[in-house]
């Protein structure tokens, strides 16, 4: 039987809580925390893997500002990051990246290239990162309630909502 205290439940909660088959009922599942449940009673295996998240860094061709969003939401409500989010079944990365840059700054772009693929061991997500030329002014959203363009001196540092942000818009000035 898995024993709950044995794991912070933070990387998968739903799996640390799980005490019957998702599929026939049976009590006491084998539990490989984080990755995976087996049970014995009716063979189902279920595998949990990261999530992909697609991204853009929107930079202006003109002025080489890059365009943020202040983040209307948690994680990270009120500070500064780029668009992104899930990919959904049934759509590519690519696609994701310029389906999310639409719905949070409503615009278009023309993705230019791979900036990097970010993870760490500690996170449910694994983040795909594009820089991309804005194909209009991005606007603010409710999931974006301010946009602003930045010179690339001028980034808020400080102010960045995740540490992947800051990863990949250095891995962006270094050429990434």
């Amino acid at each position: 039987m898995h024993d709950p205290g044995q794991h912070a439940p933070g990387l998968n909660p739903a799996l640390a809580e799980t005490r019957f088959c998702p599929r026939c009922g049976a009590a006491d599942p084998e539990v490989e925390y984080p990755r995976r449940l087996a049970c014995p009673a009716c063979g189902h295996h279920v595998f949990f893997n990261p999530k992909p998240v697609a991204s853009t860094i929107l930079r202006d061709p003109g002025t080489g500002a890059f365009w943020l969003l202040r983040r209307g939401f948690e994680p990270g409500a009120g500070r500064w990051t780029f668009p992104g989010g899930f990919v959904d079944l049934g759509e590519t990365v690519e696609d994701a990246a310029r389906r999310e840059a639409v719905e949070e700054v409503g615009i278009d772009v023309e993705l230019t290239g791979l900036v990097g693929v970010y993870s760490r061991n500690e996170d449910r997500v694994v983040l795909v990162v594009f820089a991309a030329t804005p194909l209009g002014v991005p606007q603010t959203s409710s999931e974006a309630p301010e946009v602003r363009a930045f010179a690339p001196e001028a980034i808020p540092w400080d102010e960045l909502a995740f540490w992947s942000t800051t990863a990949a818009l250095r891995d962006a000035l270094n050429g990434g």
